[in-house]
C-alpha cells in the first residue's frame, strides 16, 4: 500500500522530531540524566608545612593591684594612668585617722612600763640585800643560841626575817618578770601599729607602668580593693585561642608569627611559652600563651592579635585539598576516580595547613586521582564528567568606539 504524505504532514513530523531531539538533549545535558561536572586533582607527596592559626589578646604576664590592707579613706593619689613608676615610689596614701595618736599613747605606755620594770628590778635588789642581812643575822643568832646567850624566841624572830626576805625576793622577781612581759606586749603593739602606719603609704613594689586608677582622693575602699594597677611592660604576651579540632601539634616553643590589629602591615616573631591545662569548654578552644621575641613599640594591653604557629615540616607527606574531604556517617573520606567512576575511599587525616591542604595518614597513595569539587553531592552510581573548572570564565566585551 502506498502512503502519500503531503507537505503539511512532513512539516509536522519534522517539527516533532526536532522537539523530541531537543528534549532528549536537554535531559542528557542538564536534566536528571546529565553527568555531574567535577574537577579532579592528583594526590600530592612532598614536604608538608602545617600551621595553626588563632586569635588572641595582648596581656601582661606580671601585673599588680595596689591597695590597702584595711578599709579606709583615700587621702591622695600621686600618679596617673600611663606614668612609669620605680620600685619604692609613693603611689597613693590612705588617711591614717587616729594611728598617730594611738602611737603616741603607746609610747607613753612604753615609758610607764619601762619605769615599772626599773622599779621592780630595784625592789628585787632591795629584797636580795634584805635576804643577805637576814642570813647574816640568822647566822650570828644561831651561834649565840648555841651558847645559850639568847632565847629560842629571838632565834625564831631572825629565822622569820629570813623567810620574809625570801618571799620579798620572789615577789620582786615576779614583778620584774611581769613588767618585762608588759613591756614586750606594748612593743609588739607598737610594731603592729607602726606597720599599719607604713601600710597607709602605698608604695610601688616594682618598676612598672600605671594602667588603671580605680579610686580618687576621698573615696572609701575596703581591704584588698585596688586603688591603682601596675604592669611590667616588658612582660607582655598574647593569650591565644585555637579551635580544639585544629590544635593537633600544639606544644611549647613553637615559632609564631604575630600580627597586631594596630600594626597589621607588620609581622612580629614570638614563640609559645605555655599551654594552659584548662581549655574553654564553651567555645571549644585551647589556650596558649605566646611571648614576643622583642616587644613592639606602641603595643597596648587588650589589643587583638592574629597568630600563626609554624609546626615542624613533615617530609614525604601525602596531602589533599580540604575541599575534597567528605563525611559519610562517621567516616571521613574522598571520592577517588577509578576507571572514570567515583569510588568513596575512607581516610585518616593529620595536620592542616593554612593554604587549604590536609595531611593524609592512611587511605591514599601518591598520584591517585581524587574529586575536589562537584556540581552536586556524589554517590557510587553518579555519572561524572571531568572539567577544568565548574565556573565558566567570563569573556570581557570591548566597548564600542
Amino acid at each position: 500500500m502506498k502512503i502519500s504524505l503531503n507537505p503539511q504532514k512532513i512539516l509536522f513530523l519534522t517539527a516533532g522530531l526536532l522537539i523530541l531531539s531537543a528534549i532528549a538533549f536537554v535531559a542528557l545535558r542538564s536534566g536528571p540524566l546529565a553527568p555531574v561536572m567535577v574537577t579532579v586533582e592528583k594526590v600530592k607527596e612532598g614536604n608538608f608545612h602545617a600551621e595553626l592559626f588563632g586569635i588572641g589578646t595582648v596581656e601582661a604576664r606580671r601585673s599588680w593591684m595596689i591597695g590597702p590592707t584595711a578599709a579606709g579613706r583615700v587621702l591622695s593619689v600621686k600618679v596617673d594612668v600611663g606614668e612609669r613608676v620605680t620600685k619604692g615610689q609613693l603611689l597613693a596614701e590612705m588617711d591614717p585617722v587616729d594611728l598617730d595618736q594611738r602611737m603616741a599613747s603607746l609610747d607613753a605606755s612604753l615609758d610607764k612600763a619601762a619605769s615599772a620594770q626599773t622599779a621592780a628590778s630595784a625592789q628585787q635588789k632591795d629584797a636580795m640585800a634584805r635576804l643577805d642581812l637576814a642570813t647574816s643575822n640568822m647566822q650570828r643568832n644561831q651561834d649565840l643560841a648555841d651558847k645559850n646567850f639568847i632565847s629560842p624566841g629571838a632565834l625564831e624572830a631572825r629565822a622569820q626575817e629570813k623567810i620574809s626576805a625570801l618571799a620579798m625576793i620572789q615577789v620582786a622577781a615576779a614583778n620584774t618578770k611581769s613588767a618585762g612581759q608588759e613591756l614586750t606586749r606594748l612593743k609588739a603593739e607598737r610594731a603592729a601599729l607602726q606597720q599599719q602606719r607604713v601600710n597607709v603609704r602605698l608604695l610601688s613594689p616594682v618598676d612598672g607602668v600605671v594602667t588603671t586608677r580605680d579610686a580618687e582622693a576621698g573615696s572609701t575602699v575596703v581591704a584588698g580593693q585596688p586603688v591603682l594597677r601596675l604592669i611590667d611592660p616588658a612582660s607582655l604576651w598574647i593569650k591565644l585561642r585555637i579551635d580544639q579540632g585544629r590544635s593537633a601539634g600544639l606544644v611549647p616553643h613553637l615559632k609564631a608569627q604575630i600580627s597586631l590589629r594596630s600594626q597589621a602591615q607588620d609581622r612580629f616573631e614570638g614563640q609559645v611559652e605555655r599551654i594552659e591545662i584548662l581549655s574553654d569548654s564553651i567555645t571549644e578552644e585551647r589556650i596558649a600563651m605566646v611571648s614576643f621575641t622583642r616587644s613592639p613599640m606602641g603595643i597596648s594591653v587588650g589589643e587583638m592579635a592574629e597568630v600563626t604557629l609554624q609546626l615542624p615540616v613533615s617530609a614525604k607527606a601525602i596531602s589533599v585539598p580540604n575541599a575534597s574531604l567528605h563525611q559519610q556517617g562517621l567516616t571521613t573520606g574522598v571520592w577517588r576516580m577509578v576507571a572514570g567512576k567515583p569510588v568513596f575511599a575512607a581516610i585518616r587525616t593529620g595536620a592542616s595547613s593554612l593554604d587549604g591542604q590536609v595531611q593524609i595518614l592512611e587511605g591514599l597513595q601518591a598520584d591517585q586521582e581524587i574529586v575536589v569539587y562537584s556540581q552536586k553531592t556524589l554517590n557510587a552510581d553518579s555519572h561524572v564528567q571531568v572539567t577544568p573548572s565548574l565556573v565558566k570564565p567570563q569573556t570581557r566585551q570591548s566597548a564600542a568606539p
